[in-house]
């Protein structure tokens, strides 16, 4: 997947939807012109993963420890944290460009 597909997909499971004319993005706390950058950013990948629940975040530390070894979920960068979260969810596409 791409960057800009990763943050999309992310951003979408955690409720933002498009402006309908385009300009930005709508979520329950309001307009913003840019979605959080989950790929870089710890703090908004934090906020993803609140939207886990029950057996998901149990689902989500095995994807982060399958990714990057025992301990994921302490050592995982924002990265490896968002392929945990889309494939957790079954959102992940392997080699999509």
């Amino acid at each position: 997947m791409t960057n800009e597909q990763i943050n999309i997909a992310i951003a979408e499971a955690c409720g933002w939807k498009p402006d309908k004319r385009g300009l930005g993005w709508l979520n329950g706390g309001g307009y913003y012109d840019e979605l959080p950058d989950y790929l870089t950013d710890l703090n908004a990948m934090h906020e993803a993963e609140e939207h886990l629940r029950g057996h998901q975040f149990q689902r989500y530390a095995e994807m982060l420890d399958d990714i990057i070894g025992s301990l994921g979920g302490i050592r995982a960068t924002a990265r490896q944290r968002a392929e945990a979260f889309l494939r957790t969810l079954g959102k992940w596409k392997e080699g999509a460009k």
